[in-house]
């Protein structure tokens, strides 16, 4: 049974592929599910010119992303963060954070697309992969810096022969 996909389907295909599949795997799970379409000959007319306009959306939106991807390469995001000692964020720096940096910027990306393995919960300067297309990934650089300039001093703090008292250190004495 010939059938033409509406839907990726796994381990079958995608979306506008016609493909032979056994038919009861047609009649009883892909049709009544809206995965595919039996492949008439007016079926595959339509499929025809709506992997045409897929394929010129496709590239609309790959031409506009490109666009995006030149800005965003020019910016910098610097996020400043509370620090304890040896530079460690308190709380950490996500996606959201990144996200909510470049739209007051007016760009507007969906915090989905930047592609963070995991927070950053240290101070310093990371590449950030943003996917905007599938074909369109750009690197962008993060800074992530301490309110208070106590990183820059806590290496400093290390070597001398008397540490500082934390705030955290107080209560604990009494």
């Amino acid at each position: 049974m010939k059938v033409i996909l509406k839907q990726d389907v796994e381990k079958l295909g995608k979306t506008g592929d016609i493909v032979n599949v056994a038919p009861g795997y047609g009649r009883n799970y892909l049709i009544p599910r809206k995965f595919a379409v039996l492949a008439t000959p007016g079926n595959i007319k339509v499929a025809e010119i709506e992997r045409l306009a897929f394929a010129k959306r496709d590239q609309r939106d790959k031409d506009a992303a490109s666009l995006v991807a030149q800005e965003l390469v020019k910016i910098t995001v610097t996020v400043t963060r509370k620090t304890g000692e040896e530079g460690m964020l308190y709380g950490s720096v996500t996606a959201l954070d990144i996200a909510e940096f470049l739209a007051a910027r007016q760009i507007e990306i969906d915090k989905r697309k930047i592609q963070l393995d995991e927070p950053i919960k240290s101070i310093g300067e990371f590449q950030v992969p943003i996917r905007l297309h599938r074909e369109v990934t750009v690197p962008i650089k993060v800074v992530v810096e301490s309110e208070d300039g106590a990183a820059v001093a806590a290496p400093e703090a290390a070597a001398s022969p008397e540490p500082p008292a934390s705030p955290a250190e107080g209560p604990a004495e009494q």
